[in-house]
């Protein structure tokens, strides 16, 4: 049996560290590809491009179009190779930061994610979610090497909106329950291997942190203050969640996930808000008991995050949707059968209309 973990090179974290970057960028040349959006841009890329020619570096500015596809991927891998840049920064959300972790692994160029944002785990982990160009699910790209930096600004994140931090902690809650799953299934994780005890161990510490200060964290933000209860679930939502999805495994909540994005009305939806739905939905396939359904569920509802199919503008999905949708979900691309039983697609229908189902019946009883 082989067991493997993987991590960045690097992860560094703290309050303004964007803007004492150079001491941490140097290494990787002089001309980086700076891979953002207009959005991103205008809050925080437009004074990091100016502190990087101040600094001495030739930026090749680069707007990301939204969509982490095979398209865009192609796009921008073409600038970097004409410009011949010698780095990627990516500068933005999950799906910049997947996008940079491609398009650097065209190129065969280190890669450095700077998230402007903890809503998903996607900075650390050597594998990008690949997307259609409309935004559904389409496959995982795997790559050799984590990324060679990670740099997170923790003011840049206190200043952006709450849901989206309330997002991370929903992806990164999924992590614990599917890794714990992938080892009573004795599968492989997303490195293709078993897991260490250390993967084990990050997921569990990061469920543990979550439970711990998610609201506090949350209360922080609305505020846009730097706290160290922010600071532990930036660290969660990024750097935990991200190597202990990786090095302990993904099961049924991301593949649930996944099988929604196939679902039009469920696109203005976060991937955090998704995975919270796809979470309930593993917990009811694997039969848990009332003390553990209740224990993710509540903080889950607390938050604010999608407990009923009117939460994800499924009130009105049809059997055959909600069916297409769960076919999907236990593809052969996707990692549902590294839960610990089969799983048809009908199970999946099935749990999913069930978490529904008990969520009405939980705020009827504590009105």
């Amino acid at each position: 049996m082989t067991k493997e973990f993987g991590s960045p090179s690097s992860y560094i974290q703290g309050n303004g560290v964007l803007f004492e970057s150079d001491q941490y960028l140097k290494g990787f040349g002089d001309k980086p590809l700076l891979l953002t959006d207009d959005s991103v841009y205008n809050i925080v890329g437009q004074k990091f491009e100016s502190y990087l020619k101040d600094h001495g570096y030739s930026v090749v500015l680069v707007k990301f179009q939204g969509e982490s596809s095979e398209n865009e991927i192609n796009r921008i891998a073409q600038i970097g190779k004409d410009e011949n840049v010698s780095a990627i920064y990516g500068l933005g959300g999950g799906k910049t930061s997947d996008s940079a972790k491609a398009i650097a692994d065209n190129l065969d160029i280190p890669v450095v994610i700077m998230p402007t944002l903890a809503s998903t785990d996607a900075p650390c982990s050597r594998l990008s979610v690949i997307y259609t160009d409309d935004g559904s699910f389409d496959h995982y790209r795997f790559y050799n090497h984590n990324p060679n930096l990670v740099l997170v600004d923790s003011h840049i994140i206190a200043g952006a909106p709450a849901h989206l931090l309330i997002a991370g902690i929903a992806d990164a809650l999924a992590t614990n329950v599917e890794a714990q799953a992938v080892a009573q299934a004795g599968a492989d994780t997303m490195l293709n291997e078993k897991q260490t005890l250390v993967g084990s161990a990050i997921g569990q510490k990061c469920e543990e942190t979550l439970f711990k200060y998610a609201h506090i964290a949350v209360a922080d933000v609305k505020q846009h203050v730097v706290t160290s209860a922010l600071e532990k679930v930036i660290e969660a939502n990024t750097l935990m969640s991200g190597l202990g999805f990786e090095s302990g495994g993904l099961s049924g909540a991301h593949a649930i996930h996944d099988g929604l994005t196939t679902l039009e009305q469920t696109h203005a939806l976060t991937h955090g808000e998704k995975v919270a739905y796809g979470t309930l939905t593993q917990l009811m396939l694997e039969g848990a008991d009332q003390d553990r359904y209740n224990k993710y569920f509540k903080l889950i509802l607390s938050l604010g995050l999608p407990t009923t199919l009117a939460d994800l503008h499924l009130e009105n999905a049809t059997d055959e949707e909600l069916l297409a949708a769960k076919k999907a979900a236990c593809s052969e691309n996707d990692t549902i059968d590294r839960l610990p039983f089969k799983v048809e697609p009908n199970d999946v229908a099935q749990a999913f209309r069930a978490v529904d189902s008990y969520t009405k019946e939980y705020l009827e009883a504590n009105k």
